[in-house]
């Protein structure tokens, strides 16, 4: 039973071939001779899928065969086989449909895809398979995919799985000229001559009938598979730790292992067995550390034999914790976001909760948002998670201290750059520039305050003090004035600011002083 039947005739691969380099030559509109080729190639085609179909049913008999025989050995794989012939008919179904709907856009109600009349029409293949309105090339591509989806979980050999979903393969493509994506439909039936469209269904049947052969052939050899019979295929993923540092690589097997239900191994470990027919092992964390052990699997096989395969392996116990800290610094402002990191060893994030006293806690996308209460002085953050037998536990309760927010540093918007009185000014920056502001962006914090009034303060020749009042964070005309007085060396000062910070509360600032270069 484990014969391949997948082998692809001589005849088929010159089919196919022909297919190619037609499709070519009507890319470059060559005359109705290509269309006479493609109507020998879809009688080609038609010849072979009847013959693909013929050895298709020949498997399936031979898996019926021995489904019937040991129906609790086979009896699966028959049933998959049975799943993907019917979804094959369904699909062929649909393909013959469009070849009618195509030719019968063409040729009239009487169309025929076996004797084609308007074989150059252009139109007829857009119109059926591209319609927004019918969507008939869209539900095609959806069926098709469905199909694939379906073969290859039947197709064990990676090189022919890979091989179906290349052939059966949808995706858009970007045809040369067109930076766009074009869709599977639009690349296969639009601006195609009747012909043309009616071979290109042909051939998509012969790749479907095709695909459903390896599938079949794929399940036949399942149910043999070599000297320890089957009845399933499980993917396990063999690491070598689960707990890993960051920085450092991720290493794991990825193994397939085919086990007979029907025969389950005996296994030992440590000196005692597992209770029979079970391969479950479970065993008590009382302390943490990592831990070894080893043992061995005996299989009792059809002449009688027992063979024994050992094994050794080894697991890590950790004690609960979690690590709690504050993304911007190491204290919580009031009045703001605050982001912090909240993580759990060994625990998916989604398994992982914390509430807050003295304020709101809530997860972000990147983690979680603290703000403590206006007025606290302390904020505790409890973490719970949830473990891998569905328990809620107490891993960590942090305390943070609570902190107002500093006051913010004022400064003149020259362009991009925050003047702090740092160095004279032009007179034209000075005079071109709207406002004040205030803001904490000292490299930890990185806060703006709005600024709701102020006042400048100019000196007359005899040491007079002239305050004018801010038009809010803005610049008045009379400032503005007094700015084109100003003679070089002239400073003066900005006091008086006010501003309110995202707690919510106003501050008066420090001056700032104002030397005009």
């Amino acid at each position: 039973m484990s014969q391949s039947h997948s082998r692809m005739s001589p005849r088929q691969k010159m089919i196919n071939l022909m297919y190619i380099v037609l499709t070519a030559m009507l890319a470059l509109n060559v005359s109705s001779d290509v269309l006479d080729g493609f109507t020998q190639v879809e009688d080609g085609l038609s010849r072979t899928n009847t013959n693909v179909a013929m050895r298709n049913d020949a498997v399936f008999a031979t898996l019926r065969s021995a489904s019937e025989a040991n129906p609790e050995k086979a009896g699966r794989w028959h049933e998959r086989a049975q799943q993907i012939r019917s979804a094959a008919a369904a699909v062929n179904a649909t393909i013959d449909s469009l070849k009618y709907a195509i030719v019968r856009k063409a040729d009239g109600a009487d169309g025929d895809p076996a004797n084609i009349d308007n074989r150059e029409n252009l139109e007829a293949s857009s119109v059926v398979m591209l319609n927004p309105a019918t969507r008939r090339g869209e539900h095609l591509r959806a069926e098709i995919d469905a199909y694939r989806e379906m073969v290859s979980g039947a197709v064990a050999d990676s090189v022919k799985r890979a091989g179906i979903e290349s052939m059966l393969s949808t995706a858009p493509r970007r045809e040369s000229g067109i930076d766009a994506l074009r869709s599977w439909e639009s690349v296969r039936f639009e601006n195609q001559p009747v012909v043309a469209a009616v071979a290109l269904l042909t051939k998509l049947q012969s790749d479907v009938l095709y695909a459903e052969g390896e599938a079949l052939s794929s399940l036949l050899q399942s149910v043999d598979a070599g000297d320890v019979r089957v009845n399933s295929l499980q993917a396990f993923v063999i690491p070598e730790s689960r707990f890993v540092m960051r920085g450092t690589p991720y290493s794991a097997d990825i193994v397939l292992a085919a086990v007979d239900t029907t025969a389950r191994p005996d296994i030992t470990i440590g000196g005692t067995a597992l209770p029979a027919g079970q391969s479950h092992y479970t065993v008590d964390t009382r302390s943490s550390g990592t831990f070894d052990y080893s043992g061995f699997l005996e299989l009792r096989g059809a002449d009688g034999t027992t063979a024994r395969h050992p094994f050794t392996s080894s697991y890590t116990v950790i004690e609960p914790t979690a690590t709690v800290s504050a993304t911007m610094m190491n204290v919580l402002y009031a009045g703001i976001d605050n982001p912090l990191d909240i993580a759990v060893p060994g625990v998916a994030p989604t398994d992982v909760t914390a509430t807050m006293t003295g304020g709101t806690l809530t997860r972000a996308a990147n983690g979680w948002t603290a703000q403590p209460a206006q007025g606290a002085d302390k904020a505790v953050i409890t973490v719970t998670a949830r473990t891998p037998g569905g328990q809620n536990m107490t891993v960590a309760t942090t305390e943070f201290k609570v902190r107002r927010l500093p006051d913010p540093a004022a400064y003149i918007s020259l362009g991009d750059e925050r003047f702090r009185g740092d160095r004279p000014v032009p007179k034209t920056s000075l005079i071109s520039a709207k406002g004040i502001g205030a803001a904490i962006d000292d490299g930890v914090l990185d806060i703006d305050f709005r600024v709701v009034g102020f006042e400048t303060v100019f000196f007359d020749s005899m040491g007079n003090a002239l305050p004018e009042v801010s038009d809010g964070a803005q610049f008045s005309r009379r400032q503005l004035d007094s700015f084109r007085r100003l003679s070089r060396g002239k400073r003066f000062y900005i006091s008086r600011i006010r501003a309110v910070g995202p707690d919510g509360t106003e501050r008066t600032l420090n001056p700032l002083e104002v030397i005009v270069n």
